[in-house]
């Protein structure tokens, strides 16, 4: 077992990035990096920052994250998604360092009706599915590396989620509209944070685990639990994926089975609890 006294954090202001510094650093002493301060595509200066930090453990929350943009600059959904990992992946190998990677549920094309295992075989829709599988496997060739995909994070700050959305909507008395046929398990920072701590501080096996909330739902049904928890009789528009012309292509069932995670001795709470919680946090 790894011991972990120093973590260098990659992606530091982000949505996952600011709740991992903010969390981790009651712990353990943290160097963070924004993406401003540390570009991880540019494999050099990731080298030399590894280096002058001799961390004991790299967390990566560092990525590309515009879906649809991706359409239209590959390249850009490559270097953030898939080199700089390879980048920080070459130097946590050189520094037998512990890597944390955080990947998505897009890796999948949704053609299934039951959650995703970490066993089953990916086949992205899109330029950025594809970009964070081809970090996957970049990260996966460090000796010592947990890859935690995570879906429809909500939490943390910047708070721009789409349950952030939901949730904005309903409270100001608009109408929702949301996916009535796209199968989800959200993921809250927290939660998030707390198993990679946990992971950190077990060390279980190595490899990749899903890294969400349990439970599956749809977004009408996030939408639904989420009015009943304001107390709101709020307008749920629900609409099929088919009616929304987005330039990626989405899977449709997405829902991740965090069964491994828990087989590791880390459940993960269920989704409606993440919400309660999330919600009664931005009431106080």
């Amino acid at each position: 077992m790894l011991d972990i006294n120093r973590i260098m954090v990659t992606g530091a202001a982000g949505q996952l990035g600011s709740t991992i510094v903010a969390q981790l650093s009651r712990r353990y002493e943290v160097v963070s990096f924004t993406r401003g301060q540390l570009d991880i595509a540019d494999e050099p200066a990731v080298l030399e920052r590894v280096t002058a930090v001799a961390p004991d453990a790299i967390v990566n929350c560092a990525a590309y994250n515009d879906v649809d943009g991706g359409e239209d600059a590959p390249l850009d959904a490559i270097a953030g998604n898939a080199l700089g990992v390879l980048a920080l992946g070459r130097a946590a190998a050189a520094s037998s360092t512990l890597l944390v990677h955080y990947s998505t549920d897009f890796v999948f094309d949704g053609a299934i009706d039951r959650p995703y295992r970490e066993t089953d075989h990916p086949r992205p829709l899109s330029v950025y599915g594809t970009s964070k599988l081809l970090g996957e496997w970049f990260a996966l060739e460090s000796p010592s590396v947990y890859v935690l995909r995570v879906e429809s994070l909500f939490g943390g700050h910047p708070a721009k989620s789409g349950i952030d959305k939901i949730l904005a909507g309903i409270e100001n008395r608009q109408p929702v509209r949301v996916f009535s046929d796209r199968t989800v398990t959200p993921s809250y920072v927290a939660d998030v944070t707390t198993a990679t701590a946990a992971l950190l501080e077990r060390q279980p096996a190595f490899g990749v685990y899903h890294c969400v909330n349990s439970g599956v739902t749809t977004w009408e049904g996030v939408a639904l639990e989420a009015a009943r928890l304001l107390d709101q009789d709020a307008q749920i528009i629900a609409v099929s994926s088919d009616a929304v012309k987005l330039r990626a292509r989405r899977p449709r069932y997405c829902a991740l089975s965090n069964q491994k995670l828990a087989d590791a001795g880390i459940p993960m709470p269920a989704w409606q609890d993440a919400l309660a919680r999330y919600i009664a946090l931005n009431r106080d």
